[in-house]
């Protein structure tokens, strides 16, 4: 899949980014029938191995997992100091800058991992901290239908999961969808599932709850947002029967090893 970057300085960008690539990608294969495959993306300095360990052991047996590794890229917010990560950073504030060619790139390698399964297979995309970022935003290009550069969205994605994490480009995403109502039809019945703990202390639980807040407001009806008292930026045995109960429910899997 090409990613082409937005207009403005896109020459010295684009070859920036090309420098960048991702990493290796782990696979975890359905132990029963496959019904449903979800991309899972991990948080800032992570890698897709981890994850697709934990992955492995749910009680999901119809989905396929696709656990892919972000490139290694300087961190603004590191000094510079380079991490896997699925786009920069600058500093974990609200008001802070977001990496809108990094998203972008995440998101279509996204979209290209989901691109060769088959067409009867429910696809969904999901992750932790900046993973979940990740996979909020693509939630978003979706509904609107086209990459925040512009470019069409072409992936069918029925779900999205984001554990300790945020929603990017919150501020705009009301105008991008107002007056399409291709894309309001989309939001409506999109869903969305947003975990946070309220003792997390790398991304606040305020960042959790505004996102949903927002995702509400801009017209997704099918929004649910859990939260664990005492659970800091890690994930729990309790949240992930969660995510497992709500991705049977949300991509129609039938639970059993058939």
């Amino acid at each position: 899949m090409s990613f082409t970057a937005p207009s403005i300085g896109s020459a010295g960008g684009r070859s920036a980014l090309s420098a960048f690539e991702f990493g290796r990608t782990y696979v975890v294969k359905p132990k029963g029938k496959h019904q449903a495959t979800v991309v899972w993306l991990h948080g800032l300095g992570d890698n897709g191995s981890s994850w697709s360990q934990l992955l492995e052991t749910l009680a999901l047996p119809n989905v396929k997992w696709i656990c892919p590794t972000a490139p290694t890229r300087p961190i603004s917010a590191f000094g510079g100091f380079p991490s896997t990560a699925w786009f920069d950073v600058q500093d974990l504030t609200e008001d802070a800058p977001d990496d809108l060619e990094g998203l972008d790139a995440s998101a279509a390698h996204v979209v290209n991992l989901l691109s060769t399964e088959p067409a009867d297979i429910k696809l969904g995309v999901g992750g932790f901290s900046m993973g979940a970022a990740t996979a909020l935003y693509s939630a978003t290009c979706f509904a609107v239908g086209k990459y925040g550069n512009g470019n069409p969205y072409p992936a069918n994605i029925s779900a999205a999961v984001g554990l300790s994490g945020w929603l990017p480009c919150a501020k705009t995403l009301s105008n991008k969808l107002e007056g399409v109502d291709e894309a309001t039809r989309r939001a409506q019945s999109f869903p969305v599932l947003l975990c946070h703990g309220k003792g997390d202390d790398v991304i606040p639980f305020k960042f959790g709850e505004k996102s949903s807040k927002c995702f509400i407001s801009t017209g997704f009806q099918d929004v649910s947002f859990k939260a664990y008292n005492g659970l800091g930026h890690y994930t729990i045995p309790e949240e992930m029967d969660e995510v497992c109960a709500w991705l049977r429910s949300k991509l129609g899997l039938d639970g059993t090893s058939a």
